[in-house]
């Protein structure tokens, strides 16, 4: 690597190319930028004094195919920067156009010295070549005679915009002071040689503020920069530019969040990447699959999820079903678009139909929306979610989603019907979150004649106002006060309206038969209401009920077979303990014997029983434990999964375990407790076992 300070003239004034290679991001200074380096400009040019201007850096490496006449160099950092003094030559050289004085440079000399190779042809004429419509828009001003000579189909606006307002600005400035100081500003210019220098790595260092620098930059410069320029191309071009245009005007907005959410699917994290470790975490992820899958694979598999996020999360899912389904989710929730992703790829490999698809994605809505109305912890949702999708499995992604949500422990359960309808009608609905969201959706329940609610705003029938009409006071009773207190920001006394003010805290009577009253609402929320001569407890009460059964069906339970999620716990329980073997277990010789024997009968009990290790003990289970064997000195416990007075022991030695608050070693907890000491009491072991065994059948 070389650096040195350079002046800004010999730079530009000798034969070469700076290249921005295609992966880079398209030219962004604005206008407060360019306002700033204008200041600079004109600062150090108008000063006799000040003999330079420090603009930074630029880095760059030669070309895969750098010519001989015409060096060919890719620009690694300082695109803007160059870009912005070239489009400030460009306005200066079309100034010289218009007015010659002595002193003064011409138009030809500008030309010819700092943006074309003079004697160069085609694509080496000019000194900077940018993207696409960045570049079309560039050549186009450095080459054109009139406004529309040449000009691109696409132009890029940023580009013109810049260069109009450096004309507009030369306008009333003296281009001498302008043009002497671009002459003195200087930069670091840094050479890297190819096999020698990381490109990336230096990249990194010099852009370690993140300055303008998203972690999509980072990443696609990580991903591209290290192939030969060719490769490059070719990957950009077919891989990543198909990601970014799917994005669309979103790509910079949201891209970030789907690469957030893609370290989550790919590298089985249990909760969300923050956003400053989303590349640095990457670079890790993609340096571990590259030793096993190609960059074209990885890439198109990033563009296939690429794909699942824009249609899940941004709207643009064709499918109108579909579509309608993401939107009810993504309004509650952003942290489940890992889970649908992954769902998504499910579905679009044809394991699973649209029907189980838009149930895996209407189940998550239900478990999301009857956690808020039920008061429930919502702020661990993004650990939840990364956590489900990997719970997921390609051969039943439906059935997988329904066990894994019903496997959540007691502080993420899924509210059951019983919790979901008590919160409905006697919780304070107002006040929650999704309070709209609620009555919007009861508004259009089991209809396919949908009214837009955006415009509506909710509505206490019973108003809030503390000093209530007196005709509401008689209309509720003696206990008023206790009836507004309880009743208010309950479901059945809340509704949408359009005429809010109007409707204000005026008696039951005038909100019916005012105009635009409930008599004439059409809105279905409100047929209930106008039906009504008075508006009490009673009234409000009977609302909530009918319109919380609605709400069962809208956001309905969780329905899973209870054979799948023990079968789903005995495959994780047996992930968990596959570090363990009967060679881990601690057995002494007095009592090696005595574990064989017992372990022959117990794995002798039926055809589905297995045999799980522990670090201190051994399960024996069917779809429930059945027994767990702990190894003593000289001894044996059994615990047994048995009621202790279904126990049948001729032996007389069972202990009940109710009376005894734990075992020590143990991983289950049981009814029934055994010693055995010798070979001889193995049977009555045996004995008690099949008991265990036949009445975790009986209750499958």
């Amino acid at each position: 690597m070389e650096a040195k300070d350079i002046l800004l003239r010999p730079l530009l004034e000798v034969t070469r190319q700076f290249i921005i290679p295609v992966f880079q991001r398209d030219y962004s200074w604005d206008e407060i930028r360019c306002d700033q380096l204008w200041r600079d400009v004109k600062r150090v040019g108008g000063n006799a004094a000040l003999n330079v201007h420090f603009i930074g850096s630029v880095v760059y490496i030669a070309a895969e195919n750098s010519s001989a006449d015409v060096p060919r160099w890719l620009l690694i950092d300082g695109q803007q920067r160059l870009t912005t003094i070239t489009l400030m030559l460009v306005a200066l050289r079309d100034r010289m156009r218009t007015e010659r004085k002595e002193g003064w440079p011409s138009a030809e000399q500008l030309e010819n010295q700092y943006l074309l190779n003079q004697y160069a042809t085609g694509d080496l004429r000019h000194k900077l070549q940018l993207r696409r419509r960045d570049d079309a828009t560039l050549k186009w001003l450095i080459d054109r005679r009139d406004a529309a000579d040449g000009k691109p189909a696409e132009v890029s606006k940023r580009i013109l915009e810049n260069y109009e307002d450096f004309k507009r600005r030369l306008d009333s400035e003296d281009p001498k002071v302008i043009y002497d100081g671009l002459l003195k500003l200087k930069l670091v210019h840094v050479i890297l040689h190819r096999g020698q220098d990381d490109p990336q790595m230096i990249f990194e260092s010099m852009n370690s503020t993140g300055m303008d620098l998203t972690p999509g930059d980072l990443v696609r410069n990580y991903v591209l920069m290290r192939q030969e320029e060719a490769e490059q191309t070719r990957l950009y071009t077919e891989r990543w530019q198909p990601i970014e245009q799917c994005f669309g005007s979103q790509y910079r907005e949201r891209f970030d969040t789907f690469l957030n959410h893609y370290l989550v699917i790919r590298t089985r994290q249990n909760k969300p990447v923050k956003a400053v470790e989303v590349y640095p975490q990457f670079k890790i992820y993609f340096e571990g699959v590259r030793a096993t899958r190609g960059l074209d694979d990885e890439l198109a598999d990033m563009g296939s999820y690429a794909r699942y996020y824009v249609r899940c999360a941004l709207g643009q899912e064709p499918d109108v079903r579909l579509k309608a389904a993401f939107a009810r989710l993504t309004d509650l929730v952003v942290v489940a678009a890992p889970v649908v992703m992954q769902l998504y790829a499910f579905y679009e490999e044809g394991r699973m139909d649209a029907n189980s698809f838009l149930t895996a994605v209407g189940l998550l809505e239900s478990y999301v929306f009857r956690r808020s109305i039920c008061d429930m912890q919502t702020r661990g949702l993004g650990n939840i979610m990364s956590t489900l999708v990997h719970k997921l499995r390609a051969e039943d992604p439906l059935g997988s989603l329904k066990v894994s949500l019903k496997m959540r422990g007691e502080a993420q359960r899924f509210p059951d019907d019983d919790e979901f309808r008590l919160a409905l009608e006697t919780r304070d609905l107002y006040h929650t979150d999704n309070c709209a969201i609620l009555l919007d959706r009861l508004e259009n329940h089991d209809t396919r004649e949908r009214v837009s609610t955006k415009d509506y705003t909710i509505e206490h029938v019973m108003p809030q106002n503390e000093a209530l009409h007196k005709e509401w006071q008689e209309m509720l009773g003696a206990d008023w006060k206790t009836v507004q207190k309880t009743w208010l920001h309950r479901l059945g006394n809340l509704t949408l309206t359009g005429y809010n003010s109007t409707y204000s805290d005026r008696p039951f009577k005038d909100k019916k038969t005012i105009d635009h009253g409930f008599n004439v609402s059409p809105l279905r929320l409100n047929q209930y209401i106008k039906a009504q001569p008075v508006w009490t407890a009673t009234e409000m009460e009977a609302r909530g009920k009918e319109w919380a059964k609605k709400a069962l069906k809208e956001w309905p339970p969780l329905v899973v077979a209870t054979e799948d999620v023990q079968r789903a716990r005995l495959a994780e329980l047996q992930e968990r303990s596959s570090r363990y073997t009967l060679d881990t277990l601690d057995i002494s010789e007095e009592t090696a014997g005595l574990f064989q024997e017992v372990r022959t009968a117990m794995l002798g009990l039926g055809p589905d029983i297995v045999e799980v290790f522990h670090s201190k003990s051994v399960t024996y289970r069917g779809l429930e434990y059945v027994v767990e064997v702990l190894p003593g000195a000289r001894h044996l416990v059994l615990l047994f999964n048995l009621d202790y007075a279904a126990c049948d022991d001729p032996s007389g030695n069972a202990q009940n375990m109710e009376e005894r608050a734990f075992v020590v070693n143990a991983q289950e907890s049981g009814g029934v407790l055994l010693r055995i000491d010798d070979i001889d009491q193995v049977a009555a072991a045996v004995h008690i076992a099949r008991q265990s065994y036949a009445g975790i059948n009986s209750r499958a």
